[in-house]
């Protein structure tokens, strides 16, 4: 629990720069990975459990709402497979803390050239799914 409000307290105190927005970004990407992977653990189990249930969150799924989720999912399983190689390579070589700044910003266009390609191809699957009517469950 004392970890949990360290953090908290630590990313409330806004200290700027790159390693700050890395080290912010990096949590919450985590956190909301996790959150995906519970919802789909629930949700699969549904399959056995509750069949109509599973049924119905597969509708959900294709609603907008959840179809731009699921390009935020993207965005932060790359951030963080990225950003934690950072933070693997620099624990495994100290001596590149002096670059933290040139690092992190590369880290920041690495991470941006592969979710280029990843939000084109997602989009043109949410332009399919929305033209067709299979999207848009009444209420989101």
């Amino acid at each position: 629990m004392t970890t949990l409000i360290g953090t908290i307290r630590e990313s409330l105190r806004y200290k700027g720069r790159e390693g700050q927005i890395a080290w912010m970004g990096h949590r919450l990407a985590g956190l909301g990975t996790l959150l995906f992977f519970v919802i789909h653990v629930v949700d699969t189990s549904w399959v056995f459990f509750a069949p109509e249930l599973y049924s119905e969150a597969i509708a959900l799924y294709k609603s907008p709402l959840f179809l731009l989720g699921e390009v935020g999912l993207m965005a932060a399983v790359i951030f963080h497979a990225i950003n934690g190689l950072r933070i693997a390579v620099m624990d495994w070589r100290p001596q590149l803390w002096k670059y933290q700044r040139q690092i992190s910003v590369a880290t920041f266009a690495i991470i941006a050239i592969l979710f280029v390609p990843a939000f084109i191809i997602m989009a043109g699957h949410i332009i399919e799914i929305l033209s067709s009517g299979a999207g848009g469950v009444a209420g989101l």
